[in-house]
């Protein structure tokens, strides 16, 4: 008889392996689980001496009368659940507010920790027992683990806001608000019935099929395949067992996860973080140990669970794993941060989760550093985390990471704030040189390619990320946008790169998000945010609308005259708003300060239109730029990027950072550059540069601060040319022994009413609070600041010229009130000189 028992045991474990999916590896045994409660357990929460495995949870006789419930040996728990939500979950809220139900009540009988574990209904006929237990927590509860707070304890609490959402309904409704869920389909998920086994069942509601804690668990299975580490009774792979496709769920190669979610597909698949010629590095041993995940496990491999946890630390925001500032390790508790899920891997080796950061962008680092982006939220003015994706109009705003207006500080500056995710979307970053590239053959890096043939174009760093684009009413500076066209996606591989494009497809559309009016309507003040550069920083208070600055109209491309560009023409009256011209002392006189200008920008937003013949230069004469921007067939047709300014320091000539990542997060400079930016930025002597000095990473300072560079005097480099005394800033080097950008060029050089940026006190006006013409700097040798624009500015000109022929009448005051003079006797000997300027 025995050996007949043994015979028909081992037909069933036959028949139950044979029952297992291929390469599943998974088998029905709960004996050998951690749910086997009994004194012969293998696990440290088990009975003292009560040898049954399975009347921890089931009888046959006096159960729990709960629907749908197999014959529970267990009360429920009486307590209020607060349940998870977020503005980018679909489901139903009234379902979500309700808490828990179905079955996954039973599962909380253990997991909530308000009831003791070893409290039974019935026990050999005997009712409400309770079975001494050893390893438990107080109270017989279930234990805490890592701490109570953790992502590592079971014990998950009555507070489920850092658990995976349960009890509410999945249809195929469901699946279209949200955009980035499989439907139901009856094979992989679906509701059981004769005939339908799905992979993943929903369990029967009032609505639909709901999603309940067994949709995803079978508490009585077990792994077989040690090297895959703990299943965590995960009904499918607890990881990405082979490289994901993209598309239908592969039950013997994907993550679990990917079952229901599917990340828009080939999006996710391709991602830097999903695609395993990228996200080929290992977890250290320690952090390996602490997630429970196998030795040498890949991060493409974790896939999901690199940043996500379905029981996540308390206070955490969209199960991120490890999303709060809690100081602990592992974190206990604390406020949601973003950033703290990124930082795992992208920080220095160190602090890494990761045995090899090599090829990892360390983000954290830059931003330690003194200037930076108020990523915390105790930088914020909030003081607490605002961001919040989801939000906004439209359809399927979570996964394209859409955020409202009103949440990046529209109507109110107190919401403005950044996190990672403002910037990157981390289901759709792909690691090449552009985000509309064929990431299945990855580059060597996902920021833009710092060479010759520059452009503007989006990196992989940033596909997918929501970003703006500027409507104007009009090209003058001082012009506001009027509206911006919002995009969100990414198109795919091979997307187009037009600016009218649905997605993303420059960078500065991300940047305008923020650093325009699409975000504020008062510019926010200058240091209102922890990490920010100080107020009155070259004499700048607020921030300036980008948007509004790096316009570059098609009407103001090349060498011409323009009437629009915000330079003033017309009659100027002294005292200003005199009545009759030529009567009780007041002076009238015409002034032209449109002839021969236009706006100036740099080349971000668009091209100029600028090449070397509009120039009046020669082939040879683009030693003025440093590489990449030196080509020669580049110039005036090549765009730019604003983190090729703005993000951590680089070498004196050339702005590819020093160490850090590419990208604005943090430097050892104001405003977040590259590089020294002031009024003290040029030459304090001929040959003597500023260190470090910002403008000399693009521009040759041999060609501006050196009589005997390589554009000294004789030679002919740049635009400021003419009048036989050859390139001009060489000769004012040479007879004033110092040069200083801001004496003659705009504080703010993004862009300006003035070709070549260049400020002129002669037409002093509304960007600095006063009327267009406006004359300033009048019978003095004093600089003028006033800012943002004007910081130690002391040129006036007359008479715009075009490049190549400039001079010296072309500068001077234009008229009462200033004095008048122009030419050599103007800049040296008159009044209003500037042979001292500081």
């Amino acid at each position: 008889m025995a050996r007949f028992a043994s015979l028909v045991v081992m037909i069933a474990l036959a028949v139950l392996g044979l029952l297992q999916p291929v390469g599943a590896a998974k088998i029905s045994d709960v004996r050998n689980t951690k749910h086997n409660l009994s004194a012969s357990g293998s696990g440290t929460v088990k009975a003292t001496s009560e040898s049954q495995v399975c009347v921890f949870c089931h009888t046959p006789h006096a159960a729990e009368n709960i629907p749908a419930a197999p014959l529970w040996n267990r009360k429920l728990s009486g307590a209020t659940y607060t349940p998870y939500t977020s503005s980018s979950i679909d489901a139903d809220t009234v379902e979500l507010s309700a808490g828990p139900g179905g079955t996954s009540k039973l599962c909380l009988s253990c997991h909530d920790g308000t009831m003791a574990i070893g409290n039974v209904n019935v026990l050999n006929g005997t009712p409400n027992v309770s079975i001494p237990m050893t390893g438990t927590g107080t109270g017989g509860t279930m234990p805490v683990g890592a701490g109570a707070t953790t992502g590592f304890t079971r014990n998950l609490g009555v507070n489920l806001t850092n658990d995976h959402p349960i009890s509410f309904t999945y249809d195929a409704a469901l699946a279209t608000r949200d955009g980035e869920l499989r439907p139901p389909d009856g094979t992989v998920v679906g509701t059981r019935s004769p005939g339908v086994k799905p992979l993943l069942p929903l369990q029967p509601g009032p609505n639909g099929g709901q999603m309940q804690c067994s949709t995803c668990h079978d508490p009585h299975i077990r792994e077989t395949d040690a090297t895959k580490g703990p299943a965590k009774f995960l009904r499918l792979n607890r990881f990405q067992e082979a490289a994901p496709t993209g598309g239908a769920f592969s039950q013997n190669s994907d993550i679990f996860c990917l079952a229901c979610h599917d990340k828009a597909g080939q999006a996710w698949a391709l991602s830097a973080h999903a695609n395993p010629a990228v996200a080929d590095e290992t977890f250290t041993a320690a952090a390996a140990s602490l997630r429970e995940f196998p030795t040498n496990l890949p991060v493409w491999k974790a896939g999901c669970l690199a940043c996500h946890d379905t029981h996540t630390v308390q206070g955490s925001r969209r199960l991120l794993r490890e999303g709060t500032d809690s100081a602990a390790s592992p974190k206990a508790g604390g406020n949601p941060a973003i950033e703290e899920t990124c930082y795992q891997c992208h920080a220095a080796l160190a602090s890494s989760a990761l045995t090899n950061v090599t090829s990892v962008p360390n983000i954290k680092d830059d931003f330690a550093l003194a200037r930076h982006m108020p990523i915390k939220s105790t930088e914020q003015l909030s003081g607490g985390e605002v961001h919040d994706i989801g939000t906004g109009t439209g359809t399927q705003r979570g996964k394209d990471f859409v955020e409202a207006p009103a949440l990046l500080g529209k109507g109110n500056l107190n919401n403005r704030h950044v996190e990672c995710t403002d910037c990157h979307n981390p289901h759709r970053v792909i690691r090449n040189r552009l985000f509309n590239a064929n990431a299945s053959t990855p580059d060597a890096g996902g920021t833009h390619n710092h060479t010759a043939g520059h452009t503007n174009i989006a990196s992989g760093v940033l596909k997918g990320i929501t970003g703006v684009e500027p409507v104007y009413g009009g090209v003058a500076f001082g012009s506001d946008p009027t509206s911006f066209d919002f995009k969100r996606g990414d198109g795919g591989a091979g997307a187009s790169t037009a600016k009218g494009s649905a997605w993303v497809t420059r960078e500065y559309q991300v940047c305008l998000k923020c650093h325009s009016n699409y975000a504020y309507d008062t510019p926010p003040l200058l240091g209102s945010s922890g990490g920010g550069t100080p107020s009155g920083t070259n004499s700048v208070t607020r921030y300036t609308n980008q948007a509004m600055e790096f316009q570059a109209p098609a009407g103001h491309k090349g060498e011409l005259t323009t009437t629009d560009s915000g330079a003033f023409a017309g009659q100027v009256r002294n005292p200003a708003g005199c009545a009759v011209c030529g009567a009780g002392g007041c002076t009238c006189y015409n002034v032209n300060f449109q002839t021969n200008n236009h706006r100036g920008w740099h080349p971000v937003m668009d091209n100029t239109g600028r090449d070397l013949a509009t120039r009046q230069m020669t082939s040879n004469q683009t030693s003025i730029w440093r590489a990449p921007f030196n080509a020669v067939a580049d110039v005036g047709t090549q765009t730019m990027y604003c983190t090729d300014c703005h993000g951590s320091n680089s070498g004196a000539s050339d702005v590819v950072p020093a160490s850090g990542p590419w990208g604005p997060h943090g430097s050892a400079n104001n405003f977040i550059l590259k590089g020294e930016w002031s009024s003290t930025t040029g030459a304090s002597s001929s040959g003597t540069y500023t260190a470090n000095a910002l403008c000399f990473k693009c521009h040759n300072p041999a060609n501006y601060a050196d009589r005997n560079g390589i554009g000294s005097i004789s030679n002919r480099t740049t635009g400021f040319y003419g009048g036989g005394k050859g390139n001009l800033h060489a000769h004012h080097v040479d007879k004033i022994g110092r040069i200083r950008c801001t004496w003659c060029h705009v504080a703010v050089p993004h862009g300006w009413k003035n070709k070549a940026f260049l400020v002129n006190l002669n037409d002093v006006g509304p960007e600095a609070g006063l009327p267009a013409g406006t004359q300033v700097r009048l019978n003095t040798t004093a600089t003028y600041t006033n800012g943002p624009y004007y910081v130690n500015a002391v040129l006036k000109v007359r008479t715009f010229a075009t490049s190549g022929n400039w001079n010296d009448t072309n500068c001077g005051s234009a008229g009462a009130p200033g004095n008048g003079q122009s030419g050599r006797s103007w800049m040296r000997d008159s009044n209003e000189n500037c042979a001292n300027a500081p």
